[in-house]
């Protein structure tokens, strides 16, 4: 267990800065922990939470295979219980990546904290333990943390593991609360409701190769891509709907991998990734995607085949109580009402929407994943003062 966390006592827990240090102390690169669920362990076992460490995936295991360890603690009970889940594993800082400071020294200088994780997200974890400390000690209000070290990785062995295990004990939350960094520039900005979902494919359009003087004699399989790839940038997918911007699909890759001008390729290949809105499913994507390949392939559908990968569906949380009481929060706070967003890249909460309903809100973003990255210490403040706020009238009125 790291010697800055050891002896914490709600008092001390109270200010998230030295658990936002201790934390970012941890090189807990994906799927590595090196220290940083223990170091949440101490925290809430002092603030009197039962926690139960879960580790998945197979010991010593590489890749999709490698073991991850998560946690899940419980204090109170009753219902509603709201649940706060994020992540303590982090992404590489390599040395030639920029950096001007050890990223794992948790540095802090001129009122910023800097170090891999301060935003994304260690420093919301620890302002979330912070409001709890704030709470009067007698408050037994149902709580739980569902912290997993594998969100930025494959996401195999993390929340969609921790959720199965819940499951399986009998155990349910009936609101979520994740810290990803959701504000854009300011804290107050953006609370997301919901994420688009993300499907990737490669289209492999086969042919047979040939003399380019010979054609008759070829299948030339690229001008089959030529065609698939107009026709799949010709028209956007949609308009948008009501909490979403339209859909948007990315050509990533086009490949031959023909290095001789007068030979026809036997085969050629698209990479692509749509992130989607609610009005499509991976599945009606990917029977969209075959329409097309078929149709350039003159119906035959032996001239092509297709993989896709779903990171996950597009989801939204609908405006309630959940948002209004962080909305309220964010206004009392920093004075700014955060707009209701369903904007960037996936995180856990794809697979949390599956159990309950989840809002997110943390930190600014703007270093998240960056050299230096860094957060004001005035924010994470904030975000306590915004977290506690939510807590309060959460706890106060469940419904």
């Amino acid at each position: 267990m790291s010697p800055l966390a050891s002896e914490w006592t709600a008092d001390a827990l109270a200010d998230p800065v030295p658990l936002a240090r201790a934390l970012i102390a941890c090189p807990s690169v994906t799927p590595a922990d090196n220290g940083a669920l223990d170091v949440v362990q101490a925290a809430l076992t002092a603030l009197g939470f039962a926690v139960e460490r879960l580790s998945f995936g197979e010991e010593g295991g590489e890749g999709d295979q490698a073991r991850v360890d998560n946690l899940f603690a419980r204090r109170g009970s009753g219902r509603p219980v709201l649940a706060f889940a994020g992540h303590t594993d982090v992404v590489p800082a390599p040395a030639d990546s920029g950096w001007t400071r050890d990223p794992f020294a948790a540095d802090v200088e001129d009122g910023l904290l800097y170090g891999r994780g301060a935003v994304d997200m260690k420093g919301a974890i620890a302002c979330f333990i912070a409001a709890v400390a704030r709470l009067p000690r007698d408050h037994p209000g149902p709580l739980a943390f569902l912290i997993t070290g594998d969100e930025e990785g494959p996401a195999l062995h993390g929340t969609v593991r921790v959720l199965e295990w819940m499951q399986a004990q009998g155990i349910t939350v009936d609101h979520c609360l994740v810290g990803e960094p959701t504000n854009p520039e300011a804290l107050g900005e953006a609370l997301k409701i919901g994420r688009r979902g993300s499907l990737s494919a490669t289209i492999t359009l086969r042919g047979q190769g040939g003399h380019v003087a010979y054609p008759h004699r070829a299948d030339n399989p690229v001008h089959r891509l030529v065609r698939l790839a107009a026709d799949l940038t010709a028209a956007p997918l949609d308009r948008g709907s009501a909490h979403f911007e339209p859909s948007s699909m990315q050509l990533t890759s086009l490949d031959v991998g023909n290095p001789t001008p007068n030979l026809i390729p036997a085969q050629a290949r698209v990479t692509l990734n749509i992130r989607f809105n609610d009005h499509h499913t991976g599945a009606s994507l990917q029977r969209w995607l075959e329409e097309r390949a078929l149709q350039a392939c003159d119906g035959r559908r032996d001239a092509f085949t297709l993989v896709t990968k779903l990171s996950g569906e597009a989801f939204v949380t609908e405006p309630g109580r959940l948002t209004t009481l962080l909305e309220d929060a964010c206004l009392a706070v920093v004075g700014r009402r955060p707009v209701l967003s369903t904007s960037g890249g996936t995180s856990d909460a794809r697979f949390i929407r599956a159990v309950c309903p989840v809002v997110e809100f943390g930190l600014v973003g703007q270093t998240m994943h960056k050299a230096d990255e860094a957060v004001a210490l005035a924010d994470l403040e904030s975000l306590t003062q915004i977290y506690h706020r939510f807590l309060e009238r959460y706890l106060e009125a469940p419904e």
